[in-house]
């Protein structure tokens, strides 16, 4: 496995990407998005998981407008300031950024997955409803199926109706800010949608299941919902 880190230019300045490349030739290509506490070694580590799969990955950092462009798992006053002044438009300028990114290595929308964690999951799910994806996969995202801490947050799950691209959903019965009436709701709203979609919940799983920097760290829902990730990548990317 080779990384990098590479800078792209945005209409906001220039962004850092970090790049994850397999051995051998890659079989498709993923973004990760990171969680609100921004790009930092978790999320690289992921990317570079990833590329292990066998996966161009590559992983924008979504915060380089701010001077602060990471936070520690115990600042929440500092992410949610990170993360309440970041609007959709601007995440999507920066995926496009990525998409650009990965077509000039050959590889098309249609042949690129998309996965994140936490801000980062719900930014999975916008994706798919705005961009012609070829796949995607949230992690406990929050402001899906309730509205988010700030007007910059809207929630998404009205627009269901636009995906665009199959839609994995991975979510903890634990987690507090995602109730699981409302991801049940989103499971019967998107029943006979256009696109595949699953949603798997993990009944000992709390917000942040996936990160083993974090307390909330769940070995076995991880595994199994990583699992699951790359099976679902492997069955839409091929």
């Amino acid at each position: 496995m080779q990384t990098e880190n590479v800078e792209l230019a945005t209409a906001d300045g220039p962004m850092r990407l970090h790049v994850a490349r397999p051995d051998g030739q890659p079989q498709a290509a993923v973004i990760v998005i990171m969680e609100a506490f921004g790009l930092n070694s978790h999320i690289e580590g992921v990317a570079q998981k990833m590329a292990a799969e066998g996966y161009l990955a590559v992983a924008p950092d979504l915060y380089h407008r701010y001077d602060t462009k990471v936070a520690g798992y115990d600042e929440m006053d500092k992410i949610f300031e990170l993360m309440g002044g970041l609007l959709d438009s601007q995440s999507l300028m920066d995926l496009d950024a990525a998409l650009d990114y990965l077509a000039g290595q050959g590889f098309p929308s249609d042949k690129v997955g998309v996965t994140g964690f936490c801000m980062g999951g719900r930014l999975a799910f916008l994706t798919a409803i705005s961009r012609p994806v070829g796949a995607a996969a949230t992690y406990y995202g929050g402001a899906i199926v309730t509205e988010g801490f700030t007007p910059a947050m809207p929630k998404l799950s009205d627009r269901r109706g636009e995906l665009k691209c199959p839609w994995l959903g991975l979510f903890g019965d634990l987690d507090g800010m995602i109730p699981v009436e409302a991801v049940e709701q989103l499971r019967a709203d998107l029943e006979g949608n256009a696109q595949p979609t699953e949603i798997v919940r993990y009944a000992e799983a709390d917000h942040g299941f996936f990160c083993d920097e974090r307390p909330s760290y769940n070995a076995d829902a991880a595994a199994d919902g990583w699992s699951r990730m790359v099976a679902w990548f492997g069955a839409h990317l091929s």
